[in-house]
């Protein structure tokens, strides 16, 4: 009765050892997929900081070129 025994332990084996292979490609993947997304957010984030830095720019040399309007004197006239 030995040998059907290891015939089973080894199959059982064969099967964890390939869902352990799965799981390993699987953690493998998801970790691959994780960094692209960080890659692409700092990317993006850089470029997002890049735009607001050129829009204050434009927002301050808009400011310096408009011109400004002098504020009327209020007359001292009484009623």
């Amino acid at each position: 009765m030995n040998p059907p025994k290891k015939g089973a332990q080894r199959t059982a084996n064969a099967v964890f050892e390939a869902s352990e292979r799965r799981s390993a490609q699987v953690k493998l993947q998801i970790s691959a997929e994780s960094a692209a997304n960080d890659a692409k957010t700092a990317r993006l984030r850089a470029l997002r900081l890049e735009k607001e830095a050129l829009d204050a720019e434009a927002a301050r040399l808009e400011a310096l070129n408009t011109p400004r309007l002098r504020a009327k004197k209020r007359s001292k006239n009484s009623s």
